[in-house]
This record gives C-alpha cells, sequence and structure tokens, in this order.
C-alpha cells in the first residue's frame, strides 16, 4: 500500500532506520552478551528484557523498511498559472466552517498526521473530504465528533 510522505518525514524515518540499525542494535547486543555473562538465562530479568528490546527493534526496522519501500514523496502539481487547482496529500487547505470560523489543515500521509500542528491524515474523514476539491467548493465530512461542514476558501 502507497505510503505518502513529505521529504521532512522522509528524512526522519531513513534517520530513524538508520540510528536502528547501527546504534540501537550494538547498544541491545551488549546489553545481552553482558546479560549471559551473568549466568543463568531462565532467570535472568536483564537478558529477558534485552531480547524483548532486541525483538522490538527488530520489528520497528521491518516497519520502517516496509514504510521506505512503499513511499510515495509528496509532489505539487500545478496548473500552468502556478495556482493549485484541486487538494492533494501535502496540500494546506484553507477552510471555513459553518460559523464562519477559518482554519488551515495540512494534507498528510498516515504517518505524519499531527492533529495538534492541524496535519490531517489523507485516510481521515477530513483529510478524504478535502482531497481532490478545489476553492470554492462546500464538503461534508461524517467524523467522531459528528457531521462537519466546510468551504474552501484556498490551497497554498
Amino acid at each position: 500500500m502507497k505510503k505518502y510522505l513529505s521529504l521532512e518525514d522522509l528524512g526522519k524515518f531513513k534517520q530513524e532506520l538508520h540510528e536502528l540499525k547501527t546504534i540501537k542494535r550494538h547498544e541491545i547486543a551488549q546489553r545481552i552478551e553482558e546479560a549471559k555473562s551473568l549466568g543463568d538465562l531462565s532467570e535472568n530479568a536483564e537478558y529477558i528484557e534485552s531480547r524483548e528490546a532486541q525483538a522490538f527493534n527488530e520489528g520497528r526496522i521491518r516497519e520502517l523498511e516496509e514504510l521506505l519501500k512503499n513511499a510515495v514523496i509528496i509532489d505539487e502539481i500545478k496548473n500552468k498559472t502556478g495556482a493549485k487547482t484541486v487538494v492533494e496529500v501535502g496540500d494546506a487547505v484553507e477552510v471555513k466552517n459553518e460559523k464562519g470560523e477559518k482554519n488551515t489543515f495540512t494534507i498528510v500521509g498516515s504517518n505524519g498526521a499531527d492533529p495538534a500542528q492541524n496535519k490531517i491524515s489523507n485516510e481521515s474523514p477530513l483529510g478524504r473530504a478535502f482531497l481532490q476539491r478545489m476553492p470554492g467548493e462546500e464538503v461534508e465530512a461524517v467524523t467522531p465528533m459528528g457531521k462537519l461542514k466546510f468551504k474552501i476558501l484556498s490551497i497554498k
């Protein structure tokens, strides 16, 4: 399955993968060796904890490798005037709700979502409602908070 990532997120995930494969793997291997030297492995809490950390680390490495393998880097698609024509992943969308309140949401891939910074996933109800829509269009999204309506003012 395709995963949409910004260049910034791609860099973060590549850095994390590098650290897990080099630094973290080495640290865990050292902890395992130290725990082995303490004797009986069947009741050795440090050994058991280190092996669990190793399993978690390897799982995260596989997860990141899969993510990066399926990554689609967000690229802007512009019309001849340079203005965005439809909302795509990576765009900032300025909207107005039914109360007239304005807000700006950035549509990101699911791995880049951060609602506290108004970064919403392309797979979320709001994200799906905004995708492929044009400025001036009114959209409706069914969310856990109920049905929300917005008018798209601009795409950045």
